[in-house]
């Protein structure tokens, strides 16, 4: 739980440090969808997809980080986003990484 809430505060804290432009401060990843994800819609995706890396190894109580898994990952949840724009991301993500159950 300690380190969701700490991925959750370090993404609040890269997204408020943004753009002066950037409107949305707080964003709901569960509400997210794989459309905007891959077009930019909430935030850079590969800020979104290291975020979902913690909250995932979060949940396995998994401290380390693997970057070339990283990446690997996240080009995949791209390609699966790509032909499924209207998934919800953090269920794609899940199916491609496992919930850490």
């Amino acid at each position: 739980m300690r380190n969701q809430a700490l991925a959750a505060m370090g993404l609040a804290a890269v997204l408020s440090a943004g753009s002066g432009a950037l409107a949305q401060v707080m964003l709901d990843i569960s509400t997210v969808t794989c459309d905007q994800f891959i077009k930019y819609k909430v935030a850079d995706p590969k800020l979104i997809a290291v975020w979902l890396n913690g909250y995932f190894h979060g949940k396995r109580a998994d401290t380390k980080v693997d970057t070339q898994k990283l990446n690997a990952d996240a080009d995949e949840v791209e390609k699966f986003c790509f032909k499924n724009p209207q998934a919800a991301l953090m269920q794609s993500v899940e199916s491609i990484v496992g919930s850490g159950n």
